[in-house]
């Protein structure tokens, strides 16, 4: 009851919701949090020692406000409090202020994926938005020509078989999409703390399993086209292989890369899209022209 009275003497305004009661002894280190539900229902008489929770969940001043948010998300919380070394309160970060960090830390994200600064907007002048998009443009570029030198090495095979030149931005642009789905699916896991060295080889599995599948189906549907197309039953092989191959090629780069480079210290938002399509670029070139070299011309 004095704890209630305490509150009332606050004089606390209709926008100061509590959600929890933080104890605290004469050093005014944190000893335990009471839920405002279990304070205003318990007898007058019981010592708030008895309705406090010991096993508590708080955050150091130095900790990054994205590892607060992953806090609030794993075990519903809505306030954290914030101590020092010694246990020592030094205040509380509510749920209205992570929802904040979570939007930004989600909106860099997206916009990593895609190669934009995560401090652009809308609003952001022609000039500043140029200097922001063109470098990652530029190592765009660099990657480019990585797969178009492995099309120059089957310049021979595409002169003899021009149909390849029609179904090669397929193959590349299949394997592509579907390893942004999965590098998506990844890089937010990673953000959450979701994935670790335990359950990598189970993503790996279930992923496989539905490129594979992905691409069976979807080959079996090109190989159609292409064969009621150009009457070719070898060409329609081909192009049904490849594709159901480089899928799988973009499974496993959707979840090894953004691995790799979180363990290396780097950002798989930001740096994972431009790998990806890389190998999905060139694994999908060096598996259709490949094949059709084995089976098209010998």
């Amino acid at each position: 009851q004095e704890a209630i009275d305490s509150l009332r003497a606050m004089g606390l305004g209709a926008n100061d919701a509590i959600l929890y009661l933080y104890v605290v002894d004469e050093l005014r280190k944190l000893t335990g949090v009471v839920p405002i539900r279990r304070l205003v229902t318990a007898r007058s008489d019981t010592p708030v020692r008895d309705l406090a929770i010991r096993e508590m969940i708080s955050t150091s001043p130095d900790a990054d406000q994205e590892e607060v948010a992953k806090l609030v998300a794993r075990y519903d919380l809505l306030a954290v409090p914030v101590t020092d070394v010694d246990g020592t309160m030094l205040g509380v970060i509510t749920v209205d202020d992570v929802i904040d960090v979570l939007k930004d830390e989600a909106t860099e994200d997206l916009y990593r994926l895609a190669g934009v600064s995560g401090d652009e907007r809308i609003e952001t002048p022609a000039w500043e938005a140029l200097k922001k998009r063109l470098p990652w443009l530029g190592v765009n570029l660099i990657t480019a020509f990585v797969a178009a030198s492995v099309v120059a090495a089957f310049e021979h095979t595409i002169s003899q078989a021009t149909a390849l030149a029609v179904f090669m931005p397929i193959v590349a642009g299949m394997g592509g999409n579907a390893g942004t789905q999965v590098l998506a699916l990844m890089v937010r896991g990673l953000a959450l703390g979701q994935i670790g060295a335990s359950n990598v080889p189970a993503l790996v599995w279930k992923e496989v399993r539905v490129a594979l599948i992905n691409g069976l189906a979807l080959g079996a549907v090109l190989g159609i086209v292409v064969l009621l197309w150009f009457r070719s039953p070898a060409l329609a092989a081909v192009i049904a292989i490849a594709l159901t191959c480089n899928l799988c090629f973009a499974a496993l780069g959707g979840v090894f890369v953004p691995v790799t480079l979180k363990r290396m210290g780097f950002d798989p938002a930001l740096a994972g899209g431009v790998i990806l399509t890389t190998i999905t670029d060139v694994m999908g070139f060096l598996t259709f022209l490949g094949l059709a070299t084995l089976v098209l011309l010998r």
